[in-house]
């Protein structure tokens, strides 16, 4: 069977977070672990799915992208919520995302989100404003070196159609201006692989786009069985109403 569906960014990002909950060694450094969670837009929607509990997006959030006049919740923003580091499922309230990989090794997740997505290529890039490169310039080192494995949560809209390696060769030359972008590799989860580990259905980019609300969403088409098919468009039909990210 077959079928089409479209979810909005907001959509997407909710698929993605529930998708990267429910992987098997996310859930078993929940139990047996550490997890890191950094901070982002994307990755607020995966800390509200592994801390089981709502709160608003906008306190767990970094770097934003915005139009010059950004649309708004009415209600102010409350304190951002500091780094969440979990350890055997418990916060652990005296480290952060930085400090957090002196104490993980193998089997531990670091959680970040990326900027652009080369997905042939199997590789994610981060912007990079600051002169120590940000977070992943401090906990690269020690994820590689420990085998901590990287989980990159990141939206299909987010694709970019040049290898992230020349990308970043091509903006760091003395002439450019702008953030840096990081190349990144990991364990990346679209929604693509969201669907397939929660529905066992494969999903494929069909077209993105629209109007009204629906910029930067994606038609995907889902290929699998009449079970499959049917799971993953009834679980779909479970997040569509997402409310848009405001700031």
């Amino acid at each position: 069977m077959k079928k089409q569906v479209v979810l909005t960014v907001a959509e997407s990002k909710r698929l993605i977070a529930k998708g990267v909950a429910a992987l098997p060694q996310v859930q078993k450094a929940m139990k047996e672990g550490m997890l890191v969670v950094a901070t982002g837009t994307t990755n607020a929607y995966v800390l509200q799915e592994l801390w089981g509990k709502k709160f608003d997006l906008r306190r767990y959030r970094s770097g934003t992208t915005t139009p010059k006049e950004p649309d708004r919740l009415p209600e102010e923003r409350e304190e951002p919520i500091p780094d969440v580091v979990f350890r055997k499922g418990d916060v652990a309230k005296e480290l952060n995302r930085f400090d957090a990989v002196e104490h993980m090794g193998k089997g531990d997740i670091y959680i970040k989100g990326a900027n652009a997505l080369d997905y042939a290529g199997g590789m994610a890039g981060v912007l990079i404003g600051g002169s120590t490169g940000g977070t992943v310039g401090r906990v690269l080192p020690s994820i590689i070196g420990k085998k901590i494995e990287l989980i990159i949560p990141i939206g299909l809209e987010k694709l970019v159609y040049t290898d992230i390696n020349e990308l970043h060769w091509i903006a760091g030359t003395d002439d450019s201006e702008g953030p840096s972008l990081w190349p990144l590799t990991g364990t990346i989860i679209t929604e693509i692989e969201a669907l397939g580990i929660l529905t066992g259905v494969d999903a494929y980019l069909y077209s993105a786009g629209g109007v009204a609300g629906a910029e930067g969403a994606v038609r995907l088409l889902l290929d699998g069985t009449d079970d499959e098919v049917e799971e993953a468009l009834k679980f779909i039909e479970s997040i569509k109403g997402e409310p848009r990210y405001l700031l």
